[in-house]
C-alpha cells in the first residue's frame, strides 16, 4: 500500500509559474517499495532554486502588475523595507513571494487575432427591417455597419422608376455602376441600346434632377439620397454630345482663353483644353444668384476654373482679392432645377445648382443660379463636369464605340429572311398552329402590318399632350439637334404638331390634312409634299431634311419598365 509524500508548501504563485516555466515537477502517489525520501528532498531543493532563478529574471524584465492593470507602490514599499532590514539576504525565494501574477500579452494578442478571424467572414447582412431606416439608409446594412476595414460584398436593393412612374425593383452589387445599371435596365424592358440611357437622380421636394455619369457606383449615390429621392430610367441623347460638337456647347464670349488669342480655337484644341490637367481655361458670364437664407436674386460676374466657382466682388475683375469661392468642385455636384419659378422664385427657366454630396439634403445648403437662356445654362454645367471628372468623361464616351467591335454581353439574335420563307401562324389557343387558309393568312397578314405600322405603336408619337409638356420632354432627353416628338394639336383636332430641337431651341411645326381626289393626306409646307399616314411622314423627314432646320435623328422615347 502506497502513502503520500510530505513536500514543503509552495505559495500558490509559485505554482502557477511553475507549470508556466515547466520546470517543476509535481509529487505524485508514489509506491511504498520506491521511497527514497532524503533523494526526493534534494531533488525537490534542485528544481526550486531553479524555478526561483527563472522566475526572478522574468520578474527583472517586466513590471509586476496587479489585476486592475495597474503597479502595486505598497509592493515596492514593502520589497524596499525589507531590503533595508536584510542588506545581504538576497534569497531568491524571498524576493519572489511578494510578487504579483504577470499578465501574458501573447495570450491577449491571440484573442485578438482570433476575434478577427471571425469577424474577417462575416458576409454583408440585409436589413430585415429597411422601414426602420434613417432617411438616408439604405434598404441594405451600408459597409460602415460591419467590422472597419472589411469590403462589402453582398447585394443591395435598388428601385427603378420610368416616365409614367411605374417602379422596378433591382437586385445589384456593390460594385455596379450607373451604365452597367442602364445596360440591365436595357436587356430586362427589351429596349433598343443605341448607348443613350441614362440613370437620374431625382429629388422631387427640392426640385432638382441630374444623369449620373456612367462610372458613378449606384450603391454610393443611393447612399446619399434621401428617403423621397429616386431614381429615373430615361434616354438622354446630349449627355456626350459636347465631344461630337463642343463649338455648340461652349461659345466664345464665355471661355476666357478664348478671348485672349483673339482667334477661333479648333474644336479638336477646345477640348484638349478642358481635358488637359496643364491647361487652366475658365468659363465666366453674368449668373443670378439666390442669396442665402432671401427669396431674392443677385446678378453676379461669376468664374468657373478648376478649383472652384467663384464670383468677382467688383464688376468683372479677376484680381484674387476681388474673387470670393462659392462653391467646391470635388466634394459637390451640380443639379438641373426643374421648378425655379414656382418654387424658388428664380428669374428665368434656366436654373441649376450645387449641392454638396455630404450634406442632409436641406434647401440652405443649395447653392441656386440661374443663367440667362439655354445655352448659358448648358456651358456652365458642361464646363463642371469636364472640370470634375476630366479624362474620365472622355473614357466614358469612348467606351460603346470600343464595345461596337466587340460580342454585346446581351447578343439578340439577328437573321436575314425573306418573306417567303415565313408562314402565317396562329397563337390564339394553348398552342400555335400554321394557318393553311390563304385567305384567312391574308387577313392574318394585315393585320400584322396594321399593328406595326399603327400610329400608337410609334414610339415618338406621344398623343394628346400640352405644348410645355412636350418642353419638358424635350428638355429630359437632351436638347440635341434633330430630337422630335408628334402630338395632336391642341388648337385643331384634326391637325398634329411635329416638335423638333435645332440649337438648343424648341420649335413646332403644324401638320395638317388635306384632300385630294376623296383621299386625305398630310403635309408639312401648305401640300407641296403629301404623305398618305404620319409615319410616311416622319421616315421621309429622317431622310431629307426639307422645309425643317435639320433631319429627324433622335425620337422622345417614353419605356415603362
Amino acid at each position: 500500500m502506497g502513502r503520500f509524500v510530505l513536500v514543503p508548501v509552495i505559495p500558490g504563485d509559485l505554482v502557477h509559474r511553475a507549470a508556466q516555466c515547466e520546470q517543476f515537477h509535481l509529487c505524485r502517489f508514489l509506491p511504498e517499495d520506491d521511497v527514497d525520501l532524503e533523494a526526493l528532498v534534494n531533488d525537490m531543493n534542485s528544481s526550486l532554486e531553479s524555478l526561483y532563478s527563472t522566475c526572478s529574471s522574468q520578474q527583472t524584465e517586466s513590471t509586476p502588475l496587479l489585476h486592475n492593470g495597474q503597479t502595486s507602490s505598497s509592493h515596492q514599499h514593502h520589497h524596499h523595507h525589507t531590503q533595508l532590514n536584510h542588506p545581504r539576504q538576497d534569497s531568491p525565494q524571498r524576493s519572489l513571494r511578494r510578487s504579483q501574477p504577470m499578465h501574458i500579452l501573447a495570450v491577449r494578442r491571440l484573442q485578438v487575432e482570433e476575434q478577427q478571424l471571425r469577424t474577417s467572414s462575416l458576409p454583408a447582412i440585409p436589413n430585415p427591417f429597411p422601414e426602420l431606416c434613417s432617411p438616408a439608409s439604405s434598404p441594405v446594412l451600408s459597409p460602415g455597419s460591419l467590422p472597419p476595414g472589411e469590403p462589402s460584398t453582398g447585394k443591395y436593393i435598388v428601385k427603378i422608376f420610368s416616365e409614367d412612374g411605374m417602379g422596378k425593383v433591382v437586385e445589384i452589387p456593390a460594385d455596379m455602376t450607373a451604365r452597367d445599371l442602364c445596360q440591365l435596365l436595357v436587356y430586362k424592358s427589351h429596349c433598343v441600346d443605341n448607348n443613350s440611357w441614362a440613370l437620374v437622380e431625382h429629388h422631387p421636394l427640392l426640385g432638382l434632377e441630374r444623369c449620373l455619369e456612367d462610372h458613378e457606383l449606384v450603391v454610393q449615390v443611393q447612399a446619399s439620397m434621401n428617403s423621397d429621392s429616386r431614381f429615373l430610367f430615361r434616354k438622354n441623347y446630349a449627355k456626350y454630345e459636347f465631344f461630337r460638337n463642343p463649338l455648340t456647347f461652349f461659345p466664345e464670349h464665355m471661355v476666357a482663353w478664348c478671348q485672349e488669342t483673339n482667334r477661333p480655337i479648333p474644336p479638336s484644341q477646345l477640348l484638349q483644353n478642358f481635358l488637359a490637367t496643364s491647361s487652366c481655361p475658365e468659363i465666366q458670364g453674368y449668373l443670378y444668384v439666390k442669396e442665402m437664407g432671401r427669396k431674392s436674386w443677385k446678378k453676379i460676374y461669376m468664374f468657373l476654373r478648376r478649383s472652384g466657382l467663384y464670383c468677382s466682388t467688383k464688376g468683372t475683375s479677376k484680381e484674387p482679392r476681388h474673387l470670393q469661392l462659392l462653391a467646391d468642385l470635388e466634394d459637390s455636384n451640380i443639379f438641373t432645377v426643374i421648378t425655379g419659378k414656382k418654387q424658388h422664385g428664380a428669374p428665368t427657366d434656366y436654373g441649376f445648382c450645387i449641392k454638396p454630396n455630404k450634406g442632409r439634403g436641406e434647401l440652405k445648403e443649395l447653392r441656386l443660379l440661374c443663367a440667362e437662356d439655354e445655352q448659358g445654362r448648358t456651358c456652365w454645367m458642361t464646363a463642371f463636369r469636364l472640370f470634375k471628372y476630366g479624362i474620365v468623361l472622355y473614357q466614358n464616351f469612348k467606351i460603346p464605340q470600343q464595345r461596337k467591335t466587340l460580342i454585346s454581353h446581351f447578343p439578340a439574335p439577328v437573321r436575314s429572311v425573306s418573306e417567303n420563307s415565313l408562314v402565317a401562324m396562329d397563337f390564339s389557343g394553348r398552342i400555335g398552329r400554321v394557318i393553311d387558309n390563304p385567305v384567312e393568312a391574308q387577313r392574318a397578314k394585315l393585320q400584322t402590318l396594321y399593328r406595326r405600322h399603327s400610329l400608337f405603336s410609334q414610339l415618338w408619337f406621344h398623343g394628346r399632350i400640352s405644348r410645355e409638356e412636350s418642353h419638358r420632354i424635350i428638355h429630359q432627353q437632351g436638347q440635341v439637334d434633330g430630337l422630335f416628338l408628334l402630338r395632336v394639336s391642341q388648337s385643331n383636332p384634326k391637325a398634329f404638331v411635329l416638335t423638333l430641337c435645332h440649337h438648343q431651341k424648341i420649335k413646332h411645326f403644324q401638320i395638317l390634312p388635306c384632300e385630294e381626289d376623296g383621299q386625305v393626306f398630310f403635309s408639312l409646307d401648305d401640300g407641296a409634299t403629301k404623305f398618305t399616314d404620319l409615319i410616311q411622314l416622319v421616315e421621309f423627314y429622317q431622310l431629307n431634311r426639307g422645309v425643317l432646320p435639320c433631319k429627324l435623328k433622335h425620337p422622345c422615347t417614353v419605356v415603362a419598365l
